[in-house]
């Protein structure tokens, strides 16, 4: 416990110490300062771009390169992993200058802040599915990058803000697949069902609407809908013949089907008691 003690206080010590050693931002004029700023900025030291970028504006709120300063403080705040911050510098730019040329880069920075919100280490050495996040971020990233190509749709970054916005609608499309996929789990198959047709009405042309036509098959299926189910299955193998639960004669393929749930011998045996069948799962992704 010493020992750990120690341990813990040096690290303190040395945090304090390297924070000190930080040489403070001298007030040397608005160019120099501006130029110092730029340095800071070509070299990826964000914190003291930041505190050259806001002691500019500070000290010369009406020079020539305040609103600069302004615009480059959110990429400084973006690439320091402070994205509240970039945010919030964003929308104060927007906020005080609506009518400003580069307006367009502050709405695209927003979007890109919520974007790569959910980036850590861990998921950049780690990768995991984006689909199985929170989805609350890429809600968020997707209406931002929407303001820019809406309202500015020949600015320069809405080409890649509508690219974000296709992996978006893919991602949260898959989100709500792989929902349906735990309400299977659960016995709610209502839920599954409802889960699979808002991907059909709201995700049109994502890769997850095949899927999401099976899910609704799947719990109409259960749920004794046989009409619904069917239509469910005839527009599914309509569009998407190839999917893995339509088998040649365009019959939806499932360990549950129309005439009720299929058992092996043994589960039969054992009166349910041994190898029941899993439950219904779709993901048609490639697996990688």
């Amino acid at each position: 416990m010493k020992y750990t003690l120690v341990l813990l206080l040096s690290l303190v010590l040395i945090g304090c110490s390297s924070n000190d050693e930080l040489p403070d931002v001298a007030d040397t004029g608005e160019q120099q300062l501006y130029e110092q700023a730029q340095r800071y900025l070509r070299s990826n030291n964000w914190d003291l771009a930041v505190r050259s970028l806001q002691l500019l504006e500070s000290r010369y709120p009406f020079g020539r390169y305040a609103e600069q300063a302004q615009l480059e403080l959110i990429y400084a705040h973006y690439n320091g992993y402070e994205r509240e911050a970039a945010v919030e510098a964003a929308d104060r730019f927007i906020r005080l200058h609506p009518a400003h040329p580069n307006v367009d880069y502050a709405y695209y920075m927003k979007g890109l802040a919520a974007y790569t919100a959910n980036e850590d280490l861990f998921s950049r050495f780690l990768p995991t599915d984006e689909a199985e996040r929170d989805t609350s971020q890429a809600k968020e990233a997707f209406a931002e990058f929407n303001q820019l190509v809406t309202r500015y749709p020949d600015s320069p970054y809405a080409p890649d803000a509508r690219s974000r916005m296709l992996h978006l609608r893919n991602i949260l499309a898959r989100h709500e697949i792989l929902v349906a996929n735990y309400y299977f789990r659960r016995g709610a198959y209502l839920a599954a069902a409802n889960r699979g047709r808002y991907v059909v009405e709201n995700f049109q042309r994502t890769p997850a609407v095949a899927d999401g036509l099976a899910v609704m098959a799947q719990g109409y299926i259960l749920l004794g809908l046989d009409d619904l189910a069917q239509d469910a299955i005839d527009t599914l193998a309509l569009n998407y013949p190839e999917h893995p639960n339509i088998d040649k004669n365009g019959e939806f393929k499932s360990v549950y089907t129309l005439d009720g749930l299929q058992r092996n011998w043994i589960n039969k045996l054992t009166f349910g008691l041994f190898f029941p069948p899993t439950p219904p799962q779709f993901d048609t992704r490639p697996k990688l």
